[in-house]
């Protein structure tokens, strides 16, 4: 074993519970241990990146991860930590977006390693789904009792919670359903750990125990939770106004992926560092150190930025973030514009003041376009001043001449005008 995995995770701030025994078992054999996440959206988000990232240092450190799609328990709900029951899934949309998680995490992890230790998918609702009721309560239901999955916190918590529904039969039987998993797991992988956030810890110890109950207590089993992260100031990571921060480029681009990122507090950039990135603790010691020299560089920032963006959607990605967002701020030009994807391009251009123009008032002059047609000079004589002071720029390139005719080939993307006064004040007119 290159690392030990345990203190890997200790120095990152990764680690919450551990069962005892669990670094013993990582330091004698090479161990085969999974993680579980919910395939209820095509994608995951970034709450989702820290269990990823377990699983990854899990791999590099000479174990073997095991990634469980709970396309079964996904059709029922897990209480720990929600006020209400989910929706239910149809099968078609399960297993398509367990191909769309596939694809993410194969940017994670090694599913073509050499050694034993290469990555696995799995899918719960394999040997859920000719499970009978009856032979679910005769097979796992003798072995745990009531008063044991009463006593979990997370079941204490939805019933004195509250929600006004109570909790459901269905979602009180989520922890047996995830702790047979283990135990399916346990009997035709030889996995012996469990991965989990550690509002899961209540479902991952029903699952040792039903290990050791119907398999006896030689048959070890074994599990370790990374504290859910907050940011400092408490609040939920991973929210912003606008929602998720998503991995799929559709949902967030990878614009305003990098930008989530470049924009987390000095406090949070310490520890995020050192969790979504696989960079070494010599080279983080360095970068924090940097920061803290001269904080307005925003070194830590700007590194935990470029990797995760990296890590998660690729160099040439990245290469584009960073010339859109020095679009508002550094020397863009009309090329840069030009090659940028709509949704990038409007994400870029969010917070600026947008006017809506019709077609049939391109062939105007500028001076009557931003004058008349949309409000971005308050007069004539402002908008003459600024032209002549050098002072406006259309789609990034200078205009001389106050009477130009504005036409349809001036448009990026076939819809969009970009006007600047100044330095940093734009309006976006977008022509329809």
């Amino acid at each position: 074993m290159t690392k030990n995995f345990v203190e890997e995770l200790k120095w990152r701030g990764m680690l919450a519970q551990i069962m005892p025994g669990t670094e013993e078992l990582l330091q004698k054999e090479m161990v085969t241990a999974y993680l579980g996440t919910d395939p209820t959206a095509d994608s995951l988000h970034i709450g989702h990146l820290c269990g990823i990232m377990m699983l990854r240092h899990l791999q590099r450190c000479g174990h073997k991860p095991i990634i469980l799609v709970g396309g079964a328990t996904g059709m029922i709900g897990d209480p720990s930590g929600k006020s209400q029951e989910r929706n239910l899934l149809d099968t078609e949309t399960l297993y398509h977006n367990q191909e769309c998680i596939k694809a993410q995490v194969s940017k994670f992890l090694d599913f073509n390693a050499q050694g034993g230790n290469a990555a696995e998918m799995v899918n719960n609702y394999d040997w859920m789904k000719d499970f009978t009721f009856l032979d679910f309560a005769r097979e796992v239901g003798k072995h745990i009792t009531v008063n044991y999955m009463m006593a979990k916190d997370s079941v204490q918590q939805r019933l004195n919670g509250t929600a006004r529904d109570g909790l459901s039969f269905t979602e009180f039987t989520y922890q047996l359903l995830q702790g047979y998993d283990f135990l399916h797991l346990y009997r035709t992988k030889g996995c012996k750990l469990q991965l989990g956030g550690n509002d899961q810890w209540g479902n991952m110890t029903t699952g040792t125990e039903l290990i050791r109950r119907t398999l006896g207590n030689d048959a070890e089993a074994f599990a370790l939770t990374c504290p859910l992260i907050t940011k400092s100031d408490g609040k939920k990571f991973g929210k912003t106004e606008s929602g998720n921060i998503w991995l799929d480029r559709k949902r967030t681009t990878p614009y305003r992926f990098y930008q989530f990122w470049l924009n987390v507090s000095d406090d949070d950039a310490e520890r995020y560092i050192k969790i979504f990135t696989s960079l070494e603790k010599e080279v983080i010691d360095a970068l924090i150190e940097e920061h803290r020299q001269d904080p307005g560089r925003r070194v830590l920032q700007k590194r935990l930025a470029e990797e995760v963006t990296v890590l998660v959607h690729s160099k040439e990605d990245l290469d584009m973030a960073i010339e859109a967002s020095n679009i508002l701020f550094g020397k863009a030009t009309k090329d840069v514009l030009e090659k940028l994807d709509e949704e990038t391009f409007l994400d870029v251009f969010d917070g600026v003041p947008h006017y809506e123009l019709s077609k049939d008032q391109l062939g105007q002059s500028a001076i009557e376009l931003f004058t008349q047609a949309v409000p971005v000079f308050p007069s004539k004589g402002d908008m003459r001043k600024m032209v002549q002071g050098g002072g406006v720029s259309l789609n990034k390139e200078k205009l001389t001449d106050q009477n130009r005719l504005i036409l349809a080939e001036d448009l990026i993307d076939g819809k969009y005008l970009l006007v600047q006064k100044g330095k940093k004040n734009y309006y976006l007119l977008i022509v329809s």
